[in-house]
């Protein structure tokens, strides 16, 4: 039950997803911001903080749950290089992402951020979202580029064209110029 997943993926750990969370942060007082400045627009110099306060919370757990659900990464994630996925390695579905993004956040406090922390302690680092959910953070491999050689370039009608110009011939190179 606390083993690691196979071989050919490597969980991410505490302090990575740690970062990426603080970027999903930064994006979501981002989305706070400007929801407050809609408010002060639309309802005056008051705004209406219990509805700032909703959409937050109903963007916070939106964001992760279509991102997971879509790509696997929210921003945070793409830019640490860590991915969540279903626990067989396939994309987490819909309802699954949902129910790792709210409990997520109700974690936060119920635990004081121990149901967090415990991904860090655990041999395949999920957290307790992640078991709940069914749901895995894995570090995506770096790609190695293959530089493919070039190939020798093909005129429309199939004939190489290595050592000939891919230009018509000027004046002073045409043979039947009579020069």
């Amino acid at each position: 039950m606390n083993g690691a997943p196979g071989d050919a993926t490597h969980p991410a750990g505490f302090w990575i997803r740690f970062v990426a969370f603080v970027i999903d942060l930064v994006v979501i007082i981002l989305a706070q911001f400007i929801l407050k400045i809609v408010a002060v627009a639309r309802f005056g110099s008051g705004g209406a903080p219990g509805a700032v306060g909703f959409f937050t919370f109903v963007f916070a757990v939106a964001y992760p749950t279509v991102l997971h659900a879509l790509t696997g990464q929210t921003l945070g994630k793409v830019l640490t290089r860590v991915r969540v996925v279903a626990l067989d390695g396939e994309a987490l579905p819909f309802g699954a992402a949902l129910l790792r993004a709210v409990v997520f956040w109700a974690a936060l406090p119920l635990t004081l951020g121990i149901g967090h922390i415990v991904g860090g302690l655990r041999k395949d680092k999920r957290a307790f979202h992640d078991l709940i959910a069914g749901s895995r953070a894995e570090r995506v491999p770096y790609v190695t580029r293959v530089r493919r050689l070039s190939r020798a370039p093909v005129s429309p009608l199939g004939a190489s064209m290595v050592g000939r110009s891919p230009l018509p011939p000027t004046a002073e190179s045409d043979p039947r110029s009579g020069g």
